[in-house]
């Protein structure tokens, strides 16, 4: 396992959809998420993970060490297999082995953190309740992500689509299309902030440096392999790292947050945005700390 990292960081990413759903709710009907109380746009943590874990599958092509333990179509009790195969174990047994060796679950730990990137990055529940199943234990990962949030009131347009094709032989005898819809956000500018916590690297994961250089370029291009038509134009615009000289930080998250600001360049104008040059970003970097580096990157 590589050393793991040493600093501690905090970020900012701004990113930006256009003519697109960016993440839509299941319990409404694919609407893009909001806050129902105040109309801001919303996109999960967990679906820009998927972004990021989409964006290493496909640039490692499952390489040694950098496998995907979430994903479509792989049980994950299969995973979980993988890691009591090469320590000799089985559901039956493995309470017994544990009598004689406590130190098993933390071997199991470490060859999943070994050869799972996203576990090593995010952590992972690792158990299933379930009778026979294998367990694996639960690991903090040292990065974590929060929601999404639009810089300005989002106001989803429902578009209706229509198909120049039938979908049964009875309907081929009146129709000759079908009618559909589906969401957009005209546009919308989202802001997420995000923690790399290289205490937990240390004690848990073994997060190294590699790994974390493959984080930024997977947070800069997630959307770059990953198109479709429901999404729309997505960007990433700008990841803004504040890197701290030490493990547990040279200052509060929310300091640093609060030095990045996000702002209508003609602030009294009636027009939405349309636009990501309609905003101006500014860092205030004579307000950060001592002990922080500021690093941007897109």
């Amino acid at each position: 396992m590589a050393k793991p990292i040493k600093n501690r960081y905090d970020f900012v990413i701004l990113f930006d959809v256009e003519n697109g759903n960016p993440n839509g709710d299941p319990d409404a009907g694919n609407v893009p998420r909001f806050d129902p109380e105040t109309n801001y746009g919303i996109v999960t943590d967990v679906c820009l993970k998927r972004k990021i874990r989409d964006y290493v599958e496909t640039v490692k092509e499952d390489a040694p060490g950098y496998r995907i333990y979430i994903k479509s179509g792989v049980p994950l009790n299969r995973s979980d297999a993988e890691a009591y195969a090469y320590l000799g174990l089985d559901s039956k047994s493995v309470k017994e082995r544990k009598k004689d060796d406590p130190t098993l679950d933390i071997q199991v730990r470490d060859f999943m953190c070994e050869n799972f990137y996203d576990i090593r990055t995010f952590g992972a529940v690792m158990t299933t309740f379930m009778k026979d199943s294998l367990n694996c234990g639960q690991v903090r990962g040292p990065v974590q992500l929060g929601f999404a949030r639009s810089i300005e009131p989002i106001y989803p347009q429902e578009v209706t689509i229509t198909r120049l094709a039938v979908t049964t032989e009875e309907d081929a005898a009146t129709k000759n299309n079908t009618m559909g819809y589906k969401y957009i956000v005209p546009y919308a500018l989202y802001r997420a902030e995000g923690y790399v916590s290289a205490n937990l690297a240390r004690k848990t994961t073994g997060f190294g440096e590699e790994d974390l250089e493959l984080l930024w370029d997977a947070i800069v291009n997630m959307f770059e392999n990953d198109r479709s038509a429901g999404r729309g134009k997505m960007a990433v615009r700008q990841l803004i790292i504040f890197k701290h000289a030490s493990e547990l930080g040279n200052a509060p998250s929310y300091k640093l947050f609060d030095t990045v600001t996000v702002t209508r360049k003609d602030p009294v104008s009636p027009l939405p945005a349309r636009s990501y040059r309609d905003y101006d970003v500014e860092i205030d970097r004579e307000a950060v700390p001592e002990g922080v580096e500021v690093i941007v990157r897109g």
